[in-house]
């Protein structure tokens, strides 16, 4: 006989357990993203920086009680399947649009900022973890790059701290770049295609790109669109790289008990495999459509987590050198693209 208050001992499959022990993480974690996302539409502000502030005001959620698991397998799993959809928005036809002196000129900068980063982290006395993390997020595509970094790098005690600060500097910053870099195109007197390669071949994140880009000129939105989109590609060989890197040279800051990443870890199999199929054209525009949106919506849900599992004073910690760190970056992509634009790539 059981007692009226104690749930009876029912035995529950596999796929039961995983729902009664993250479900309540998952849902908290979806309804926070949706709020954001509710914000950013009726507001203007963007969702991922909403979904992390909201996040962060649910701290205690992630503490104590039914929610801890699955705010922890939200942050980790959810944002590795965000990243892997993201290949299907990727396309050969990108690189060919804008000829070998543009591509050469914007991959430069991604590989230059993250070398940047690490040279600037050195002289600041920051660790090359937070470097990657920044110098990966400010060089291909802000809060996803960052997402998609933290997932291969080897963990510590201050990698939930250190993905927030990134996650919230690459947006604040993306956010006043959109509003500051169109003004600087038009005192510079760059056309449409240098402005729309300027915009997409700096500001951080895909919504900032766009608002920006299209609030110049229609051909300014869609050179700039697609010039961020080869930088979103470089995210997985970039995020190979490192891995294979980090896998081959251990961490002399690392714990004893710290495990090595997979050789190749499997979203990126995933982003390179969705993004070889479509190039192909063997993933229907509305497939696109689909798999796009979930993308979103699953970064978005993730770093709601993430933010659940950091509190506002542990950001604060990250220090001053953090800051200039990450401005540093920003400014060094901006004057490198600029200055290809009109002595290189013209």
């Amino acid at each position: 006989m059981t007692d009226a208050s104690t749930p009876p001992n029912i035995p529950f499959g596999k796929g039961a357990e995983f729902v009664t022990k993250n479900g309540p993480g998952v849902l908290v974690s979806t309804v926070v993203a949706i709020a954001a996302q509710f914000l950013s539409e009726h507001y203007g502000a963007p969702a991922m920086l909403m979904a992390l502030l909201l996040g962060i005001a649910f701290h205690f959620l992630a503490v104590e009680g039914r929610c801890v698991s699955g705010i922890a397998f939200t942050s980790r799993i959810m944002l590795r399947i965000g990243v892997a959809l993201l290949g299907a928005r990727i396309s050969v036809e990108l690189l060919i649009g804008l000829g070998p002196k543009l591509i050469s000129l914007i991959v430069a900068g991604v590989i230059l900022t993250i070398l940047f980063g690490l040279l600037g982290a050195k002289l600041l006395g920051r660790g090359w973890r937070f470097a990657l993390l920044t110098g990966g997020a400010v060089a291909i595509c802000g809060a996803s790059a960052a997402m998609a970094i933290a997932a291969i790098l080897p963990k510590n005690e201050h990698s939930e701290r250190n993905l927030i600060f990134t996650v919230l500097g690459v947006t604040v910053l993306s956010t006043i770049a959109m509003i500051a870099y169109p003004i600087i195109t038009q005192t510079l007197d760059l056309n449409d295609l240098e402005t729309g390669v300027f915009l997409g071949g700096t500001i951080h994140d895909v919504a900032q790109v766009v608002g920006a880009g299209f609030s110049v000129s229609n051909e300014t939105g869609e050179t700039a669109t697609m010039v961020k989109l080869i930088r979103v590609t470089m995210l997985a060989p970039v995020v190979l790289v490192l891995s294979l890197v980090i896998r081959s040279f251990a961490d002399a800051e690392g714990s004893a008990d710290e495990r090595r990443p997979p050789l190749i870890p499997f979203f990126v199999m995933m982003f390179l495999m969705l993004a070889a199929v479509n190039s192909f054209g063997l993933i229907p525009v509305f497939f696109q459509d689909i798999l796009s949106s979930l993308s979103r919506w699953a970064l978005l849900v993730s770093i709601a987590a993430v933010g659940m599992k950091t509190s506002m004073s542990t950001i604060f910690d990250v220090g001053g050198q953090a800051t200039i760190l990450i401005v540093a970056e920003t400014i060094f992509i901006a004057v490198f693209i600029l200055y290809g634009i009109t002595h290189f790539a013209s």
